[in-house]
Protein backbone atom coordinates (compact mmCIF):
# COMPACT_ATOMS: atom_id res chain seq x y z
CA UNK A 1 0.00 0.00 0.00
CA UNK A 2 1.41 3.57 -0.90
CA UNK A 3 2.10 5.63 1.91
CA UNK A 4 -0.87 8.46 2.24
CA UNK A 5 -0.04 12.32 1.88
CA UNK A 6 0.06 12.44 5.77
CA UNK A 7 2.12 9.21 6.82
CA UNK A 8 4.77 11.01 3.83
CA UNK A 9 4.97 14.02 6.02
CA UNK A 10 7.72 14.52 7.53
CA UNK A 11 7.55 15.34 11.60
CA UNK A 12 7.12 19.01 12.67
CA UNK A 13 5.90 19.72 9.35
CA UNK A 14 2.62 21.49 9.28
CA UNK A 15 -0.54 19.81 7.62
CA UNK A 16 -1.78 21.75 4.20
CA UNK A 17 -4.94 23.22 6.52
CA UNK A 18 -2.51 24.37 8.89
CA UNK A 19 -2.94 28.15 10.02
CA UNK A 20 -0.19 30.49 8.78
CA UNK A 21 1.26 31.68 12.08
CA UNK A 22 1.62 35.64 11.67
CA UNK A 23 5.14 36.77 12.39
CA UNK A 24 5.90 37.84 16.23
CA UNK A 25 5.23 41.55 15.71
CA UNK A 26 1.57 41.36 14.20
CA UNK A 27 1.23 38.58 17.33
CA UNK A 28 2.08 41.34 19.66
CA UNK A 29 0.25 43.89 17.73
CA UNK A 30 -2.94 42.09 17.31
CA UNK A 31 -2.73 41.13 20.87
CA UNK A 32 -2.55 44.70 22.10
CA UNK A 33 -5.40 45.03 20.17
CA UNK A 34 -7.47 43.02 21.77
CA UNK A 35 -6.31 43.24 25.53
CA UNK A 36 -6.91 47.32 25.31
CA UNK A 37 -10.02 46.69 23.86
CA UNK A 38 -11.59 43.99 26.09
CA UNK A 39 -9.55 44.24 29.04
CA UNK A 40 -7.62 41.19 30.35
CA UNK A 41 -10.54 39.09 31.92
CA UNK A 42 -12.43 39.22 29.07
CA UNK A 43 -9.80 38.73 26.70
CA UNK A 44 -10.34 34.68 26.81
CA UNK A 45 -7.60 32.40 25.01
CA UNK A 46 -10.35 31.41 22.34
CA UNK A 47 -11.02 35.00 21.44
CA UNK A 48 -7.33 36.03 21.51
CA UNK A 49 -6.66 33.11 18.71
CA UNK A 50 -9.35 34.45 16.90
CA UNK A 51 -8.08 37.48 16.72
CA UNK A 52 -4.58 36.47 16.33
CA UNK A 53 -5.83 34.19 13.37
CA UNK A 54 -4.11 30.85 15.36
CA UNK A 55 -5.05 27.83 16.66
CA UNK A 56 -6.67 27.68 20.04
CA UNK A 57 -3.32 26.39 21.47
CA UNK A 58 -0.89 28.94 19.95
CA UNK A 59 -0.23 30.86 23.40
CA UNK A 60 -0.08 28.40 25.74
CA UNK A 61 2.48 26.53 23.17
CA UNK A 62 4.51 29.40 22.08
CA UNK A 63 3.87 31.92 25.24
CA UNK A 64 3.45 29.06 28.47
CA UNK A 65 -0.04 30.84 28.98
CA UNK A 66 -2.21 33.97 28.80
CA UNK A 67 -0.72 35.79 31.39
CA UNK A 68 2.84 35.22 30.17
CA UNK A 69 1.56 36.38 26.69
CA UNK A 70 0.10 39.64 28.56
CA UNK A 71 3.45 40.62 29.58
CA UNK A 72 4.94 39.84 26.14
CA UNK A 73 2.23 42.57 24.41
CA UNK A 74 3.47 45.02 27.27
CA UNK A 75 7.48 44.20 26.89
CA UNK A 76 6.88 44.73 23.01
CA UNK A 77 4.86 48.06 23.61
CA UNK A 78 5.82 49.29 26.28
CA UNK A 79 9.73 48.97 25.70
CA UNK A 80 9.31 50.80 22.16
CA UNK A 81 7.45 53.56 23.79
CA UNK A 82 9.68 53.97 26.41
CA UNK A 83 12.71 54.02 23.82
CA UNK A 84 11.51 57.09 22.52
CA UNK A 85 11.56 59.22 25.71
CA UNK A 86 14.43 61.08 25.67
CA UNK A 87 15.62 60.21 29.71
CA UNK A 88 19.35 60.00 29.06
CA UNK A 89 19.85 62.96 26.61
CA UNK A 90 21.88 65.80 28.32
CA UNK A 91 20.01 69.06 29.53
CA UNK A 92 21.63 71.03 31.79
CA UNK A 93 17.75 72.33 33.41
CA UNK A 94 15.80 70.51 35.03
CA UNK A 95 12.77 72.14 34.19
CA UNK A 96 13.34 71.77 30.63
CA UNK A 97 14.49 68.25 31.02
CA UNK A 98 10.82 67.21 32.56
CA UNK A 99 9.33 69.64 30.04
CA UNK A 100 10.74 67.21 26.98
CA UNK A 101 9.83 64.22 28.20
CA UNK A 102 6.21 64.50 29.44
CA UNK A 103 5.85 66.02 25.54
CA UNK A 104 7.09 62.69 24.46
CA UNK A 105 5.24 60.78 26.37
CA UNK A 106 2.35 62.30 25.42
CA UNK A 107 3.11 62.41 21.97
CA UNK A 108 4.13 58.64 21.69
CA UNK A 109 0.57 58.08 23.38
CA UNK A 110 -0.66 59.43 19.74
CA UNK A 111 0.60 56.27 17.82
CA UNK A 112 0.14 53.65 20.45
CA UNK A 113 -3.45 54.40 22.00
CA UNK A 114 -4.02 50.73 22.09
CA UNK A 115 -1.38 50.83 24.90
CA UNK A 116 -2.51 53.81 26.72
CA UNK A 117 -5.84 52.21 26.99
CA UNK A 118 -4.32 48.95 28.42
CA UNK A 119 -2.35 50.59 31.08
CA UNK A 120 -4.63 53.07 32.17
CA UNK A 121 -7.25 49.85 32.84
CA UNK A 122 -4.63 47.89 34.39
CA UNK A 123 -4.03 51.24 37.47
CA UNK A 124 -7.30 50.66 39.10
CA UNK A 125 -6.84 47.14 38.99
CA UNK A 126 -4.94 45.74 41.86
CA UNK A 127 -3.19 42.64 40.77
CA UNK A 128 0.21 40.75 39.19
CA UNK A 129 -0.24 42.75 36.59
CA UNK A 130 -0.12 46.00 38.19
CA UNK A 131 2.91 44.72 39.84
CA UNK A 132 4.44 43.44 37.15
CA UNK A 133 3.84 47.58 35.32
CA UNK A 134 5.11 48.79 38.64
CA UNK A 135 8.55 46.96 38.87
CA UNK A 136 9.50 46.70 35.26
CA UNK A 137 8.33 50.58 34.06
CA UNK A 138 6.46 52.67 36.43
CA UNK A 139 8.96 52.81 39.05
CA UNK A 140 11.76 52.65 37.07
CA UNK A 141 11.10 55.12 34.90
CA UNK A 142 10.16 57.84 38.19
CA UNK A 143 13.30 57.05 39.53
CA UNK A 144 15.15 58.73 36.42
CA UNK A 145 13.28 61.68 37.02
CA UNK A 146 13.83 61.77 40.73
CA UNK A 147 17.10 63.29 40.52
CA UNK A 148 15.92 66.42 38.67
CA UNK A 149 12.57 66.55 40.84
CA UNK A 150 14.93 67.23 44.04
CA UNK A 151 17.34 69.47 42.31
CA UNK A 152 14.77 71.62 41.52
CA UNK A 153 12.91 71.10 45.40
CA UNK A 154 16.43 72.19 46.80
CA UNK A 155 16.41 75.34 44.45
CA UNK A 156 13.44 76.28 45.42
CA UNK A 157 11.73 76.08 42.21
CA UNK A 158 9.01 73.01 42.88
CA UNK A 159 7.48 72.50 45.73
CA UNK A 160 7.84 68.84 48.28
CA UNK A 161 5.93 66.80 46.12
CA UNK A 162 4.93 62.88 47.31
CA UNK A 163 5.86 60.46 44.28
CA UNK A 164 1.89 59.51 43.72
CA UNK A 165 1.01 63.28 43.14
CA UNK A 166 3.99 63.75 40.78
CA UNK A 167 3.13 60.40 38.84
CA UNK A 168 -1.17 61.34 38.76
CA UNK A 169 0.05 65.11 37.60
CA UNK A 170 1.67 63.74 34.55
CA UNK A 171 -0.04 60.53 33.87
CA UNK A 172 -3.57 61.27 33.08
CA UNK A 173 -3.26 64.11 30.29
CA UNK A 174 -2.63 61.26 28.15
CA UNK A 175 -6.35 60.86 27.90
CA UNK A 176 -6.09 64.63 25.84
CA UNK A 177 -3.89 62.88 23.25
CA UNK A 178 -5.92 59.43 22.76
CA UNK A 179 -9.43 60.42 23.50
CA UNK A 180 -10.10 61.49 19.79
CA UNK A 181 -13.83 61.33 20.28
CA UNK A 182 -14.32 63.66 23.06
CA UNK A 183 -11.39 65.67 21.87
CA UNK A 184 -14.16 66.55 18.72
CA UNK A 185 -17.36 66.95 21.02
CA UNK A 186 -14.73 69.37 22.89
CA UNK A 187 -13.39 71.64 19.41
CA UNK A 188 -10.71 69.63 18.08
CA UNK A 189 -10.10 69.49 14.34
CA UNK A 190 -10.75 65.71 13.39
CA UNK A 191 -8.72 64.61 11.54
CA UNK A 192 -6.01 66.22 13.35
CA UNK A 193 -2.86 67.33 11.48
CA UNK A 194 0.41 66.22 13.02
CA UNK A 195 1.16 69.77 13.41
CA UNK A 196 -1.91 70.16 15.51
CA UNK A 197 -1.22 67.40 17.70
CA UNK A 198 2.47 68.10 18.70
CA UNK A 199 1.17 71.54 19.62
CA UNK A 200 -1.49 69.87 22.02
CA UNK A 201 1.40 67.57 23.65
CA UNK A 202 3.12 70.65 23.90
CA UNK A 203 0.94 72.58 25.63
CA UNK A 204 -0.15 70.10 27.82
CA UNK A 205 3.54 69.35 29.01
CA UNK A 206 4.02 73.43 29.41
CA UNK A 207 0.85 73.51 31.63
CA UNK A 208 1.64 70.39 33.61
CA UNK A 209 5.27 71.35 34.10
CA UNK A 210 3.98 75.05 34.97
CA UNK A 211 1.92 73.38 37.54
CA UNK A 212 4.69 71.53 39.45
CA UNK A 213 7.11 74.48 39.12
CA UNK A 214 3.94 76.44 40.77
CA UNK A 215 5.63 76.47 44.77
CA UNK A 216 2.80 78.49 46.14
CA UNK A 217 0.19 76.37 48.04
CA UNK A 218 -2.66 77.02 50.20
CA UNK A 219 -0.23 76.57 52.88
CA UNK A 220 1.75 78.93 52.40
CA UNK A 221 -0.27 81.68 51.68
CA UNK A 222 -1.97 81.01 54.89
Amino acid sequence: MGATAESARRPGRPGADTRAVPDEENVLKRGLEAFAELGYDRASARELARRLGVSHNFINDRYGSKAAFWRAVVDFALGAQLAQLPLEEPVTDDAERLRRIVTALYLTSVDTPQLSRLFVDELSRDTERLDYLYEHYIGPTLETLLPSIDRLVAAGRMAPIPKDVLFFAMIPPISGMIDVPLARRLGRAHPATPEQLVATAETLATLVINGLLATTTSDSRR
